[in-house]
């Protein structure tokens, strides 16, 4: 009978809308389980108690609340749980502030109105829980062999999936715990120097998560150092200033004790070491030159190499400077000559210009003295001919005779 009434007035519950209801949360957030009765007209509800099913079959109460008695949290559940409303028989939805997974489970909101009787309406919980979860990076070192680089670990609900984002060659092995509750992934590899500082990254997957987490890892392969030693440019001679050697290292981690040695001593006075550099601080001298070592260590290994120090005795810059300056003269030289060139060429128009000019002007003196002579020449004739020519003079005496 208690069951034909329920679902007969399954309708009267405006929330959930359904009967069969499943909500799933996240631990750690606030979970809240919607119970609203809608009384027939003359029904009233006087009393709501919220109960959750145990694993044998029984209820556990855990708050319930009487229209005019106030409410009651009952167990474990004191201070845990709440109504969403200040009147929980007109809303009667239930608050769990924080859930936690063993909050999952099948609630049931029961409902006791006058005079229609009691009703029931379930929700079924599922807590999830969002992973938890870690990276345990491995030191390795060059020349061992296959074996774990790094370990992720992850617990959650649902059990969360591991996966590895690299580019490194190697294999991955996940295992679950015996309980189900975490699960972790092994990436192994063969170490090699040239692997160091690259990506080896952890991605956990879950549902909960709107993409993979990602933990973030970077491989440490140590391996030892390679030494090498390189000197000041050019040819080293006595009486050099401000030479020095450097010993260069490679190595992980980066070696901080180097040593210098000289012929396999001490180094010679006036030369000191700074870290990987070799000072002369005054001019080179003839015995300055041989055998000069440089020792470098890391915690893995040591590397050594040396340099043979030849002296030549003069500065080979003091031929490039005869020759400098011969080439400077031979510049000057062809300089001058060809200001004495133009100079010359200069004076030869300038002469040459005058001379023309002055047989210009000499032309011009004989021309005009010739047009001047041939001028007084043409006057002296005009002239004698009118007032001496005696012929004249007797044909106008003949003509006045005969008058």
């Amino acid at each position: 009978i208690h069951i034909l009434a329920l679902v007969f007035v399954q309708s009267n519950f405006v929330e959930p809308p359904t009967p069969d209801t499943s909500l799933r949360s996240l631990s750690e957030t606030q979970t809240r389980l919607p119970c609203r009765y809608q009384p027939e007209k003359g029904e009233r509800v006087v009393q709501v108690t919220w109960a959750k099913e145990l694993p044998e079959g029984n209820k556990e109460q855990i708050i319930t609340a009487h229209f005019t008695d106030g409410h009651t949290e009952f167990g474990r559940y004191s201070g845990r749980v709440k109504f969403e409303s200040s009147s929980p028989t007109e809303n009667s939805a239930l608050l769990i502030p924080s859930t936690e997974v063993s909050d999952e489970g099948t609630y049931t909101c029961h409902i006791s109105t006058f005079p229609n009787g009691n009703f029931e309406m379930s929700i079924i919980l599922t807590v999830w829980s969002l992973p938890i979860s870690s990276l345990d990076p491995v030191i390795l070192e060059e020349g061992q062999s296959f074996r774990v680089a790094a370990t992720c670990r992850a617990v959650g609900r649902p059990l969360p999936r591991l996966s590895w984002d690299t580019d490194l060659p190697g294999q991955s092995q996940n295992r679950t715990s015996e309980g189900g509750g975490s699960v972790s992934s092994h990436y192994s590899l063969h170490p090699l120097r040239g692997m160091n500082g690259k990506k080896l990254d952890c991605l956990v997957w879950h549902p909960g998560l709107d993409g993979p987490r990602r933990i973030s890892n970077l491989l440490v392969v140590q391996f030892p150092p390679d030494a090498t030693i390189s000197a000041s440019p050019g040819d080293w001679y006595v009486g050099m200033e401000k030479a020095e050697l450097v010993c260069e290292s490679g190595g992980y981690p980066k070696p901080q004790n180097v040593t210098w040695t000289w012929r396999g001593g001490a180094l010679p006075d006036g030369v000191s070491a700074v870290g990987g550099k070799l000072f002369f601080g005054r001019a080179l001298r003839t015995n300055d030159s041989g055998v000069y070592g440089c020792v470098v260590r890391n915690n893995v290994g040591v590397g050594k190499t040396e340099y043979l120090l030849t002296l030549t005795e003069t500065s080979p810059r003091t031929g490039d400077s005869s020759e400098d300056n011969l080439l400077l003269i031979i510049i000057g030289a062809s300089a001058g000559a060809l200001v004495m060139v133009l100079i010359i060429i200069v004076l030869l128009v300038n002469r040459y210009h005058r001379h023309r000019n002055k047989k210009l002007e000499m032309e011009l003196s004989e021309k005009t003295e010739e047009i001047n002579s041939l001028s007084r020449q043409a006057s002296f004739r005009r002239l004698n001919s009118v007032s001496t020519d005696p012929r004249v003079q007797v044909k106008k005496k003949t003509k006045t005779k005969n008058e």
